[in-house]
């Protein structure tokens, strides 16, 4: 099979639109909009694995299942525990406009690597086509910037939101570095972090309720 086989247009379409939805996800600070865009971008991961299955039939079934976990599920536990919480997050260490600067030149020197070191990253002939290399280079940006948010975020639904948007940068790298491989769904599928979503939303309703607060700094001085 060659590029030609696929929806290249549409693929970095969908590819650009993951890395402005994690841009929102990150900075947006009324938390029901940051999920509503954690919620567009997982409808476009399902989109992505859809459009990918052409080359990897079993990804229709990883589709399937992040449609159910990345797009119903995780979004329905945040909303529930925002409604529970509250409504707009802490104040952040970094603000919008130095995180629009970091995500551009995340972008941009993703971009340049997995365009210009393809043999050293694409570990077969498929992965090296263009396609594949420009989402490698949007799912490395995504995973940074969910770790970006992990560091510079207070709010604790926000850091649930970081994790989240470094899940779906790795699964984003798996289907790029290995499409075609059958065994590239079913990892996709068990490494999925719904339950550790769950779990981490509900201690957070609990710390709410003891403390009135989701500002891990003002938890970090707190006596248990």
């Amino acid at each position: 099979m060659t590029e030609m086989a696929l929806p290249v247009d549409l693929i970095r379409v969908l590819s650009l639109t993951v890395v402005i939805t994690s841009v929102l996800a990150v900075e947006l600070r009324k938390l029901k909009l940051a999920a509503v865009a954690y919620l567009f971008q997982a409808l476009l991961i399902v989109a992505l694995l859809a459009s990918f299955a052409s080359f990897n039939h079993a990804l229709y079934w990883w589709a399937a299942t992040a449609l159910v976990t990345k797009a119903i599920l995780i979004p329905w536990f945040l909303f529930r525990t925002i409604k529970k919480t509250q409504e707009i997050e802490r104040s952040p260490i970094v603000g919008f406009v130095p995180s629009v600067v970091v995500a551009a030149v995340l972008m941009i020197g993703f971009f340049r690597l997995t365009h210009s070191q393809v043999d050293l990253l694409a570990p077969t002939a498929l992965a090296q086509e263009e396609v594949f290399r420009t989402n490698l280079a949007v799912a490395a940006t995504v995973f940074a910037l969910g770790l970006y948010a992990l560091l510079t975020r207070r709010d604790a639904i926000k850091t649930v939101i970081g994790l989240c948007l470094l899940e779906n940068g790795v699964h984003l790298s798996l289907v790029s570095l290995a499409p075609g491989l059958s065994e590239t769904a079913l990892f996709g599928i068990a490494s999925e972090v719904v339950i550790t979503v769950f779990l981490l939303l509900y201690v957070i309703e609990g710390v709410y309720r003891e403390f009135g607060t989701t500002d891990t700094f003002r938890l970090r001085g707190l006596q248990w």
